[in-house]
Protein backbone atom coordinates (compact mmCIF):
# COMPACT_ATOMS: atom_id res chain seq x y z
CA UNK A 1 0.00 0.00 0.00
CA UNK A 2 2.77 2.76 1.07
CA UNK A 3 4.96 1.51 -2.04
CA UNK A 4 1.91 2.05 -4.42
CA UNK A 5 1.60 5.49 -2.42
CA UNK A 6 4.91 6.53 -3.31
CA UNK A 7 4.86 5.24 -6.81
CA UNK A 8 1.93 7.49 -8.02
CA UNK A 9 2.30 10.71 -5.60
CA UNK A 10 4.96 12.03 -7.88
CA UNK A 11 2.24 11.73 -11.26
CA UNK A 12 -0.46 13.41 -9.08
CA UNK A 13 1.19 15.92 -7.07
CA UNK A 14 4.13 16.86 -9.63
CA UNK A 15 4.40 20.23 -8.14
CA UNK A 16 4.49 19.52 -4.81
CA UNK A 17 6.89 16.28 -5.06
CA UNK A 18 9.38 18.74 -6.88
CA UNK A 19 9.09 21.16 -4.34
CA UNK A 20 10.21 18.49 -1.33
CA UNK A 21 12.92 17.49 -3.73
CA UNK A 22 14.18 20.86 -3.47
CA UNK A 23 13.53 21.66 -0.58
CA UNK A 24 15.95 18.50 0.77
CA UNK A 25 18.65 19.71 -1.03
CA UNK A 26 17.96 23.82 0.32
CA UNK A 27 17.70 22.40 4.03
CA UNK A 28 20.49 20.43 3.93
CA UNK A 29 22.70 23.82 2.85
CA UNK A 30 21.12 25.37 5.70
CA UNK A 31 22.07 23.10 8.16
CA UNK A 32 25.70 22.96 7.39
CA UNK A 33 25.49 27.10 7.24
CA UNK A 34 23.93 26.30 10.65
CA UNK A 35 26.81 24.24 11.98
CA UNK A 36 29.82 26.89 11.33
CA UNK A 37 27.90 30.50 10.80
CA UNK A 38 28.74 32.92 13.69
CA UNK A 39 25.91 33.46 15.68
CA UNK A 40 24.50 30.30 15.09
CA UNK A 41 27.11 27.95 15.69
CA UNK A 42 27.18 28.52 19.52
CA UNK A 43 26.16 25.94 21.75
CA UNK A 44 23.97 27.40 23.50
CA UNK A 45 21.63 28.17 21.84
CA UNK A 46 19.54 24.34 21.74
CA UNK A 47 18.78 22.12 18.75
CA UNK A 48 15.56 22.38 18.87
CA UNK A 49 15.58 26.41 18.04
CA UNK A 50 18.73 25.27 15.48
CA UNK A 51 15.94 22.67 13.90
CA UNK A 52 13.38 25.24 13.83
CA UNK A 53 15.05 28.07 12.12
CA UNK A 54 16.14 26.04 9.36
CA UNK A 55 13.26 24.90 8.55
CA UNK A 56 11.46 28.04 8.70
CA UNK A 57 14.32 29.38 6.30
CA UNK A 58 13.97 26.74 4.00
CA UNK A 59 10.35 27.53 3.60
CA UNK A 60 10.90 31.01 2.58
CA UNK A 61 14.50 30.45 0.43
CA UNK A 62 11.73 27.45 -1.18
CA UNK A 63 9.64 30.80 -2.59
CA UNK A 64 12.54 32.59 -4.05
CA UNK A 65 14.64 29.97 -5.57
CA UNK A 66 13.16 28.03 -8.42
CA UNK A 67 12.83 24.24 -7.28
CA UNK A 68 12.70 21.89 -10.10
CA UNK A 69 12.74 18.40 -10.55
CA UNK A 70 15.67 16.42 -9.74
CA UNK A 71 17.47 15.60 -12.43
CA UNK A 72 17.83 12.06 -13.77
CA UNK A 73 20.84 10.64 -13.52
CA UNK A 74 22.02 12.51 -10.52
CA UNK A 75 22.73 11.09 -7.46
CA UNK A 76 20.78 12.42 -4.66
CA UNK A 77 23.03 11.37 -1.62
CA UNK A 78 26.23 13.18 -3.52
CA UNK A 79 23.69 16.66 -4.01
CA UNK A 80 23.05 16.12 -0.14
CA UNK A 81 26.52 15.85 0.44
CA UNK A 82 27.96 18.38 -2.13
CA UNK A 83 25.20 21.39 -0.46
CA UNK A 84 26.02 20.20 3.10
CA UNK A 85 29.85 21.05 2.13
CA UNK A 86 28.98 23.95 0.79
CA UNK A 87 26.66 26.00 3.69
CA UNK A 88 29.83 24.91 6.00
CA UNK A 89 32.15 26.58 3.32
CA UNK A 90 30.12 29.89 3.49
CA UNK A 91 29.29 29.99 7.28
CA UNK A 92 33.26 29.19 7.80
CA UNK A 93 34.18 32.51 5.42
CA UNK A 94 31.34 34.33 7.81
CA UNK A 95 32.84 33.17 11.05
CA UNK A 96 36.15 33.83 9.83
CA UNK A 97 35.35 37.51 10.30
CA UNK A 98 34.48 37.15 14.26
CA UNK A 99 37.05 35.41 14.75
CA UNK A 100 39.73 37.87 14.33
CA UNK A 101 37.75 39.83 17.58
CA UNK A 102 38.23 36.86 19.89
CA UNK A 103 42.36 37.09 18.59
CA UNK A 104 42.31 40.05 20.34
CA UNK A 105 41.11 39.28 23.65
CA UNK A 106 43.45 36.46 23.57
CA UNK A 107 46.27 38.89 23.12
CA UNK A 108 45.65 41.35 25.67
CA UNK A 109 44.52 38.26 28.07
CA UNK A 110 48.28 37.12 27.34
CA UNK A 111 49.68 40.65 27.85
CA UNK A 112 48.06 41.38 31.32
CA UNK A 113 49.53 38.08 32.60
CA UNK A 114 46.22 35.84 32.83
CA UNK A 115 47.13 33.43 30.94
CA UNK A 116 46.91 31.27 34.01
CA UNK A 117 43.06 32.31 34.57
CA UNK A 118 41.56 30.42 31.59
CA UNK A 119 37.65 29.13 32.09
CA UNK A 120 36.12 26.16 30.50
CA UNK A 121 33.64 27.00 27.59
CA UNK A 122 30.81 25.08 27.04
CA UNK A 123 30.02 26.54 23.53
CA UNK A 124 33.55 26.04 22.05
CA UNK A 125 34.23 22.68 24.51
CA UNK A 126 37.43 23.86 25.09
CA UNK A 127 39.66 25.97 27.76
CA UNK A 128 39.46 29.90 26.39
CA UNK A 129 40.96 32.77 28.52
CA UNK A 130 38.73 35.17 30.01
CA UNK A 131 39.10 38.31 27.78
CA UNK A 132 39.09 35.95 24.98
CA UNK A 133 35.30 34.74 25.86
CA UNK A 134 34.47 38.13 26.69
CA UNK A 135 35.63 40.08 23.34
CA UNK A 136 33.80 36.96 21.88
CA UNK A 137 30.30 38.09 23.23
CA UNK A 138 31.17 41.25 22.21
CA UNK A 139 31.47 40.65 18.91
CA UNK A 140 28.93 38.58 18.46
CA UNK A 141 26.77 41.26 20.40
CA UNK A 142 27.72 44.08 18.27
CA UNK A 143 27.74 41.75 14.90
CA UNK A 144 23.96 40.77 15.52
CA UNK A 145 23.15 44.70 16.82
CA UNK A 146 24.53 46.41 13.11
CA UNK A 147 22.60 43.59 10.97
CA UNK A 148 24.71 40.46 10.70
CA UNK A 149 21.74 37.99 10.58
CA UNK A 150 20.67 39.45 7.46
CA UNK A 151 24.22 39.63 5.72
CA UNK A 152 23.92 35.96 6.60
CA UNK A 153 20.76 35.08 5.10
CA UNK A 154 21.45 37.15 1.91
CA UNK A 155 24.72 35.16 1.81
CA UNK A 156 22.73 32.46 1.67
CA UNK A 157 20.35 33.26 -0.57
CA UNK A 158 22.84 34.07 -3.46
CA UNK A 159 24.63 30.79 -2.97
CA UNK A 160 22.51 29.53 -4.83
CA UNK A 161 23.05 31.52 -7.81
CA UNK A 162 26.89 30.60 -7.78
CA UNK A 163 26.08 26.86 -6.88
CA UNK A 164 23.22 25.44 -8.02
CA UNK A 165 21.40 22.94 -5.87
CA UNK A 166 21.25 20.35 -8.49
CA UNK A 167 24.83 21.08 -9.35
CA UNK A 168 27.47 18.17 -9.54
CA UNK A 169 30.25 19.87 -8.58
CA UNK A 170 30.98 22.68 -6.27
CA UNK A 171 32.20 26.00 -8.40
CA UNK A 172 35.04 26.65 -6.10
CA UNK A 173 36.71 29.32 -8.47
CA UNK A 174 33.18 30.84 -8.23
CA UNK A 175 32.28 30.18 -4.31
CA UNK A 176 35.69 30.89 -3.25
CA UNK A 177 37.35 34.26 -3.71
CA UNK A 178 41.21 33.52 -3.02
CA UNK A 179 42.06 36.95 -2.16
CA UNK A 180 38.43 37.64 -0.03
CA UNK A 181 39.74 34.29 1.63
CA UNK A 182 42.92 35.53 2.66
CA UNK A 183 41.98 38.87 3.54
CA UNK A 184 39.79 37.47 5.88
CA UNK A 185 42.18 34.83 7.80
CA UNK A 186 45.03 37.17 7.61
CA UNK A 187 42.58 39.63 9.05
CA UNK A 188 43.06 37.46 12.55
CA UNK A 189 46.16 39.02 12.88
CA UNK A 190 45.97 42.32 11.69
CA UNK A 191 42.71 43.01 13.17
CA UNK A 192 43.42 41.42 16.19
CA UNK A 193 47.01 43.12 16.84
CA UNK A 194 44.94 46.24 15.65
CA UNK A 195 42.33 46.26 18.61
CA UNK A 196 44.92 45.22 21.17
CA UNK A 197 47.53 47.47 20.50
CA UNK A 198 46.95 50.02 23.39
CA UNK A 199 47.43 47.43 26.06
CA UNK A 200 50.36 46.00 23.97
CA UNK A 201 51.97 49.03 23.88
CA UNK A 202 51.24 50.56 27.78
CA UNK A 203 52.02 46.85 29.45
CA UNK A 204 55.02 47.02 27.33
CA UNK A 205 56.02 50.80 28.46
CA UNK A 206 55.54 48.92 31.90
CA UNK A 207 57.97 46.40 31.03
CA UNK A 208 60.44 48.98 30.26
CA UNK A 209 59.95 50.89 33.62
CA UNK A 210 60.11 47.73 35.92
CA UNK A 211 63.12 46.42 33.66
CA UNK A 212 64.61 49.97 34.70
CA UNK A 213 63.73 49.96 38.23
CA UNK A 214 65.53 46.36 38.65
CA UNK A 215 68.92 47.77 37.16
CA UNK A 216 68.76 50.66 39.89
CA UNK A 217 67.46 49.31 42.80
CA UNK A 218 67.76 45.48 42.60
CA UNK A 219 66.56 45.14 46.28
CA UNK A 220 62.88 45.44 44.44
CA UNK A 221 61.34 42.68 43.55
CA UNK A 222 60.03 43.87 40.16
CA UNK A 223 58.87 40.02 39.31
CA UNK A 224 56.31 39.98 41.95
CA UNK A 225 54.94 43.75 41.14
CA UNK A 226 54.89 42.71 37.47
CA UNK A 227 51.64 40.47 38.26
CA UNK A 228 49.86 43.15 40.48
CA UNK A 229 50.56 46.07 38.02
CA UNK A 230 50.07 44.20 34.87
CA UNK A 231 46.31 43.33 35.47
CA UNK A 232 45.50 46.44 37.29
CA UNK A 233 47.38 48.48 34.44
CA UNK A 234 45.80 46.69 31.65
CA UNK A 235 42.02 46.89 32.88
CA UNK A 236 42.42 50.88 33.14
CA UNK A 237 43.69 50.56 29.62
CA UNK A 238 40.92 48.51 28.07
CA UNK A 239 38.00 50.84 29.67
CA UNK A 240 39.39 53.83 28.73
CA UNK A 241 39.35 52.90 24.68
CA UNK A 242 36.35 50.80 25.07
CA UNK A 243 33.85 53.00 23.15
CA UNK A 244 36.64 53.25 20.58
CA UNK A 245 37.10 49.67 20.46
CA UNK A 246 33.20 49.05 19.89
CA UNK A 247 33.85 51.52 16.83
CA UNK A 248 36.17 49.93 15.13
CA UNK A 249 34.55 46.59 15.84
CA UNK A 250 31.60 47.91 14.13
CA UNK A 251 33.17 49.77 11.21
CA UNK A 252 35.26 46.41 10.86
CA UNK A 253 32.15 44.57 10.31
CA UNK A 254 30.52 46.86 8.32
CA UNK A 255 33.22 46.73 5.64
CA UNK A 256 32.08 42.76 5.42
CA UNK A 257 28.52 43.97 5.29
CA UNK A 258 28.76 41.93 1.86
CA UNK A 259 29.96 38.42 3.10
CA UNK A 260 29.49 36.30 -0.07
Amino acid sequence: MIDTLLETFPKYFPEINAALGGGIFIFARIMGFVRFAPVLNRKEIPGFVKLSFALILTVILMMTIETGPIPKGSSFILGLILNIVGGMMIGFIANCIVQAISAAGDMINMQMGLSSAMVLDPTAGSQVSILGSFFGLLAVILFIHIGGMYWLINALDRSFEVFPMYASAIPLDKLINKDYLITLTSNVLYVGLQIASPVLLATLGQDLILGIISKTAPQVNVFQLSFLFKPVLGAAILLWIMPIIVNVINDYFISFAKIF
